[in-house]
């Protein structure tokens, strides 16, 4: 049988794109306050009925912490209210980047947050951009896994660019690169480097030639900008037209909007899955809040929600 009634609850953390998601679903967001101790400690509030509700709890689990913790209380408070069916909506998952033992006695935290979501009685996660996509496969509930290009493609297409060429700025975003380069009909090229610890570049090489080319460097996330912005000095380098970025979840930490200010990059095109700290003439921001409104619409009615894309998801 088919809920109808629907209810978007929103994160402190995410406020600013679940207010716009519920503009595109057509509802207001579901009252909720979220109280705190004198100590810092935080207490979710569910200020409205959701017995027996279809319920999507809009929260990033990025950095600080009690990001994760507040989605995990107002889980856990919609669970014990009796909903009926609670789904996570996390743009930006945040701890994907530590989803294997790439060094020993270190946690596989990407694993964890699965773990910590299903107990507190999530019964689906609805996100987008996986830094891997295999993190599906560490739920044992479903995951709907989004894919940006559906705003991006169209962005590309608006601008004409000639001699496009689409480059991963690593070995571990080359399917990523490969799905554009297809929709395109494009070339693609691959930016080699090796870290000596995380957030540092020591080498870089490039596999492939891009002279003359308006390179277009896909990712999903970007951070410090440190691989970003030695991926554009490589391509320039090695005779690019021009070099971009599409770079789905904007983490831009530290020195990051510096670094990219100071760039050969022409300009970073980022989603809203995550806000600017600031405005950079460099940084163009796509909204995803429409593909998250259908997209919550189809998963309660039980449609299609590949249906919705242009490429699949990597």
């Amino acid at each position: 049988m088919l809920v109808t009634d629907v209810k978007l609850f929103a994160g402190s953390n995410s406020l600013y794109l679940a207010d716009q998601i519920a503009k595109n679903y057509g509802e207001d967001l579901a009252k909720m306050q979220l109280l705190r101790f004198s100590d810092g400690e935080m207490q979710p509030e569910i200020q409205e009925s959701v017995r027996g509700s279809y319920i999507f709890v809009i929260q990033n689990t990025n950095a600080p912490a009690d990001n994760l913790m507040e989605l995990l209380m107002i889980v856990d408070a919609a669970k014990r209210a009796s909903a009926d069916y609670i789904t996570a909506v996390i743009p930006y998952f945040g701890y994907a980047r530590q989803d294997r033992k790439d060094r020993p006695r270190v946690a596989i935290a990407a694993k964890l947050v699965a773990n910590l979501l299903t107990a507190a009685g999530v019964n689906r996660v609805m996100t987008m951009d996986l830094h891997a996509g295999q993190i599906q496969g560490f739920f044992d509930i479903p995951v709907d896994h989004l894919n940006s290009s559906a705003i991006f493609i169209p962005y590309i297409e608006s601008q004409k660019w000639d001699n496009l060429c689409f480059a991963s700025p690593d070995v571990g975003s080359v399917k990523r690169a490969r799905i554009y380069a297809q929709y395109f009909s494009a070339d693609m090229v691959i930016c080699d480097k090796y870290r000596k610890r995380a957030n540092e570049v020591a080498e870089m090489t490039l596999i492939g030639s891009v002279e003359g080319k308006n390179v277009v460097v896909v990712d999903d996330m970007v951070d410090t900008g440190g691989t970003l912005c030695s991926a554009a000095d490589l391509l320039l380098e090695k005779g690019a037209k021009s070099v971009r970025a599409m770079i789905t979840h904007p983490v831009l930490s530290g020195k990051a909007y510096e670094n990219i200010e100071k760039s050969n990059l022409t300009e970073l095109i980022v989603s809203n899955s995550l806000p600017l700290a600031k405005q950079s003439p460099k940084i163009k921001q796509l909204s995803v809040a429409e593909i998250f409104a259908t997209s919550i619409r189809n998963a309660h009615e039980h449609k299609s929600i590949n249906s919705l894309f242009l490429t699949q998801s990597v």
